[in-house]
């Protein structure tokens, strides 16, 4: 496993980050779960990636206590607060009430004193930037967070939440946590400048496109029985975007280029998003310990610029990059 650092931060993290967005909890057994955290444990991927609101927080406590007994100066936790862990009018959004119950909550669910970082899962555009900005200044002075990053928010509201941490001599954001693969290039116009030049670096989600970039989904074919594709709690509904014929006919030449390498297509994908150097890690899912031992392999591997044009080639217009794709609800959910 290779390392690099977060953003400008002393923080180093895995190259692979092991998530559990759409499995701890939900689609995974917890047997096979903990399976998957060992696997990725055993490849030498030290940091973690899940959020509060997870399968409604069952992923936390799957992950918790799949990492139970490992030596906890040696992980990397991370995990996130917005989006609604409650039925009250306050149980969501960046408020400083909902931050500093979230965190508790999470410690608590993590079986931790502390996460290495805690990201701001969306922008929230109900509440005064300086006051969730001081919340986390508060948190990592207390202790219980030793990081503060978010996710998916836009190039102008990262340059605000900077701005402000300096104007007020706060602690600063490290990270942005948005997804990135082959196929979703948005950050590239406008986030990726402002964090290169802002010491702010990537932690990426979603880096073979909800599974697509597998190859797996071939067009004019019937989906593949038990994938997420056809799974409505899975992220069936994200992964719709992608089942376009010339999408995945455009897809099924990358193969030559990956068995060229001796890569496998996952590999070859995930490996495409470290060769962006703002990105510090990737992050992966899995249902099967056998799925982290072949994404693992794509730490490390380089792709030369030859490679990268007959990538961008093949998949041409099929690529999104408009900016404005990356938005957080105008009100708290």
């Amino acid at each position: 496993m290779e390392f690099r650092n977060l953003g400008r931060s002393g923080l180093k993290v895995s190259e692979i980050a092991y998530g559990n967005w759409l499995t701890h909890g939900s689609s995974v057994e917890e047997e096979a779960a903990r399976a998957c955290v060992h696997a990725a444990l055993d490849e030498g991927i030290t940091t973690f990636d899940t959020a509060d609101v997870y399968a409604q927080t069952r992923a936390e406590e799957v992950l918790g206590r799949a990492l139970k007994g490992q030596r906890r100066e040696g992980l990397e936790i991370f995990t996130k607060v917005f989006w609604p862990t409650g039925p009250g009018v306050n149980d969501r959004g960046l408020s400083r009430k909902h931050i500093v119950q979230s965190i508790d909550g999470s410690l608590r669910r993590l079986g931790t004193d502390y996460v290495d970082l805690y990201q701001a899962h969306r922008f929230d555009h109900e509440t005064p930037l300086e006051e969730t900005m001081r919340t986390f200044d508060d948190l990592v002075r207390r202790g219980k967070v030793l990081y503060i990053g978010v996710s998916e928010w836009r190039a102008e509201e990262i340059e605000r939440a900077l701005a402000i941490a300096d104007e007020m001599g706060l602690d600063r954001i490290v990270s942005n946590q948005p997804q990135y693969s082959m196929l979703w290039r948005v950050i590239e116009d406008e986030v990726v400048p402002v964090c290169e030049r802002e010491g702010v670096g990537q932690i990426v989600w979603s880096p073979i496109g909800q599974g697509v970039l597998t190859g797996k989904y071939r067009p004019g074919q019937p989906l593949p029985e038990g994938s997420r594709a056809t799974d409505a709690k899975g992220g069936a509904d994200m992964i719709s975007r992608y089942m376009d014929d010339d999408l995945l006919t455009r897809v099924q030449e990358l193969k030559p280029i990956a068995d060229d390498l001796g890569l496998s297509m996952a590999q070859l994908a995930i490996a495409w998003t470290l060769q962006n150097p703002n990105v510090a890690a990737a992050i992966v899912g899995a249902s099967r310990p056998e799925q982290v031992a072949d994404n693992a392999k794509a730490a490390g591997v380089t792709l030369d610029a030859d490679v990268l044009k007959r990538i961008d080639d093949i998949l041409g217009p099929v690529v999104v990059r408009d900016p404005a794709k990356t938005v957080s609800p105008p009100r708290r959910p």
